[in-house]
């Protein structure tokens, strides 16, 4: 039995965003943000869904820290 891809959700509400929203990214930060934080919780490979983002690429694209 296949196992459920553990970001399946987020990647399905990034979609339902862009089409609610005439496809403007802008629109669907929030829900893009959540299948980052996503993809960084779990080891490559282990989520299809993921394939497209790397760990470092995710890391990047977090907010950084003021204290910085």
């Amino acid at each position: 039995m296949l196992q459920k891809d553990p970001c399946q959700k987020q990647a399905c509400e990034i979609q339902k965003c862009l089409q609610a929203n005439n496809f403007r990214d802008s629109k669907c930060q929030a829900v893009i943000q959540e299948l980052r934080k996503c993809c960084a919780r779990y080891p490559k490979g282990r989520s299809l869904v993921c394939s497209g983002y790397d760990k470092e690429e995710v890391e990047k694209l977090k907010p950084k820290s003021t204290s910085e």
